[in-house]
């Protein structure tokens, strides 16, 4: 039985974040699909609090894309007016590219992989998280539509691949442990699957 004077774990915070993401991403959806944005948004927040994210973490899991899609840094100041240093910081973090136009893909996914070893742990995770639904997706979605997934990405396949791949190894240095196990367990499955065509 859970105790009901106990502090919640989630407060109003973690609420208004999601209302909040929601309203920031209720026009986009999915690459190439007819998906709503949010679900990303849900599921990155979902699997930062199943392994251990306390509410910041689980709040910057909601807002992480805010940032790159959703009005660069200013947005990422009224950000940090909404729910403090400590989210905008990890929200800061998990975002490649705060220009618009954004730099050319490679180069920023080379800088945001070597950025990895800089950033705090906590941050980290809401990144790993992030890209662990990533390649969970693109896995169903190979799974589903095979190689047309690839042409919804910059990178193509190769990129993609190879951008999945550098995680992965980024990860197990900077971030060792269960959920890098995971994600590098679904970028072995994405790398099967490509194989197979």
């Amino acid at each position: 039985m859970i105790d009901g004077s106990a502090t919640p774990f989630l407060t109003e915070r973690f609420d208004d974040a999601l209302a909040y993401a929601s309203r920031l991403h209720r026009a986009q959806h999915r690459k190439g699909t007819s998906v709503p944005y949010v679900s990303h948004l849900l599921a990155v927040a979902a699997i930062a609090l199943e392994n251990g994210a306390d509410e910041d973490q689980a709040i910057a899991a909601l807002l992480h894309d805010a940032v790159e899609d959703q009005g660069g840094l200013a947005r990422l100041e009224e950000i940090r007016e909404r729910y403090g240093d400590g989210v905008a910081q990890i929200v800061a973090d998990c975002t490649d590219s705060h220009d618009e136009p954004k730099p050319a893909w490679h180069p920023r996914k080379e800088a945001y992989i070597a950025s990895l070893a800089h950033k705090a742990p906590r941050s980290l995770a809401v990144s790993l998280a992030d890209k662990a639904h990533n390649a969970a997706a693109i896995n169903a979605d190979l799974r589903a539509v095979g190689e047309a997934v690839w042409s919804r990405f910059t990178g193509g396949k190769g990129g993609t691949l190879w951008y999945y791949r550098a995680l992965t190894n980024a990860f197990r240095a900077h971030a060792p442990g269960i959920a890098a196990e995971r994600f590098a367990r679904e970028v072995d499955e994405m790398e099967e699957l490509a194989v197979r065509g």
